[in-house]
């Protein structure tokens, strides 16, 4: 099984900005309660993995813990991220407005989801520091203060396709990457009402979450990233809980075994596929696959991503069986689609950062505070 592993830093994560001057508001309404975070690490976390790999089980393991919320899935820190030129400079308050009010007025973003008073959070942005990063953290916190916890994070699955985008905003961010067998990923996926893809879609989407892992494995430092996997976590959710603990820097809590008692706060009633969440933890779903695949499924899969799922100590069971060569074509298709939507994203970001002048880490926490400071400093003197 892999682990935790990172040994240097990030090579192709974006590079700071030229920070403006202070603004009033940086110092009004964003300071973190020191006496909570007094007792442990106030550092974000965001959960990530493919589709279906378990991410909404560990949301509420998480958020069992008395120290950490972990929030219903939302849609609005990576478009907004991407589309931050629209909101200019944000040490100008006419800004953060906009730009609290592209997170709490379109429904889209599913800010609603999230039980918080838009007007309150849209006066903490305006009146906080002026990065996206800061407004979108204070979203994340303001969640974490409605349990009355000084640590928030987020949870989604596609954070894993550019780990590195998450780090930007939040450079002090702990990323726990959550892995599946991906023939159960892809067997779950076929049964979602919201999967219009294909299986072959979800084998593709599978192999480039383990792909965007290695990267950060490659690029992360030990105490940024984090793996563990699904059919350990529910196989012995004891002990892989008090192992991702302690890469938290947190004491592990007896609650977090028993996360249906959080699921009605922490996952909307309209997501009836995740109904396994409000029963105990089993290892049911481990071996569904087995049943669910066709057998070319299975044999694609094994013959495309073989290796990574020996890596991770799933066995393959095809064979020599040989898929169909007209489903692996497919499949080279939008294996290769998905690489060059990659390749664009990445273009588009350097070229944003170019026009962008701006921060975009945030400034809540005390990694954060201290990291921009250094950055004032640095700039100071050059």
């Amino acid at each position: 099984m892999l682990r935790h592993t990172t040994r240097s830093k990030v090579d192709a994560m974006p590079q700071a900005q030229q920070l403006p001057p202070d603004a009033d508001a940086e110092a009004a309404a964003t300071a973190v309660d020191d006496a909570d975070v007094a007792a442990g690490p106030d550092r974000p976390v965001f959960i990530m993995g493919c589709a279906r790999s378990g991410t909404t089980l560990l949301q509420l393991m998480l958020h069992s813990h008395p120290r950490i919320a972990i929030p219903p899935e939302t849609r609005f820190i990576e478009t907004l991220y991407r589309r931050r030129e629209r909101f200019g400079d944000l040490s100008r308050r006419k800004n953060r407005r906009k730009l609290a009010r592209a997170i709490v007025d379109k429904r889209k973003r599913k800010f609603h989801d999230l039980g918080l008073d838009g007007a309150k959070v849209t006066r903490r942005i305006v009146n906080g520091p002026p990065t996206i990063g800061s407004a979108m953290g204070i979203v994340l916190r303001e969640y974490a203060r409605r349990f009355g916890k000084p640590r928030w994070g987020d949870k989604r699955p596609a954070y894993i396709q550019h780990p590195e985008a998450i780090l930007a905003m939040f450079p002090d961010a702990q990323l726990v990457h959550i892995i599946r067998d991906g023939r159960a990923c892809v067997a779950s996926l076929k049964r979602m009402p919201w999967w219009k893809h294909g299986s072959i879609a979800a084998m593709a989407k599978w192999v480039e979450a383990i792909q965007k892992g290695r990267w950060a494995q490659s690029n992360l430092r030990p105490d940024q990233y984090y793996e563990l996997q699904y059919e350990h976590l529910v196989a012995d959710p004891r002990g892989e809980l008090q192992r991702l603990c302690e890469f938290l820097g947190e004491t592990f809590d007896e609650a977090m075994l028993e996360p249906s008692r959080v699921a009605d706060e922490a996952v909307p009633d309209k997501k009836t596929w995740h109904t396994r969440t409000r029963g105990e933890v089993t290892t049911a779903a481990v071996s569904q696959w087995v049943d669910e695949l066709e057998p070319w499924e299975i044999a694609l899969m094994e013959r495309v991503a073989g290796r990574m799922l020996e890596a991770y100590g799933y066995p393959l069971t095809a064979g020599r069986s040989r898929p169909p060569v007209g489903k692996m074509r497919r499949y080279l298709e939008i294996s290769g689609r998905r690489r060059a939507a990659d390749v664009r994203w990445r273009q588009k970001e350097r070229a944003l950062e170019v026009r962008y002048p701006y921060p975009v880490a945030a400034r809540l926490t005390k990694g954060q505070r201290q990291a921009a400071r250094a950055e004032r400093r640095r700039q100071r003197k050059a």
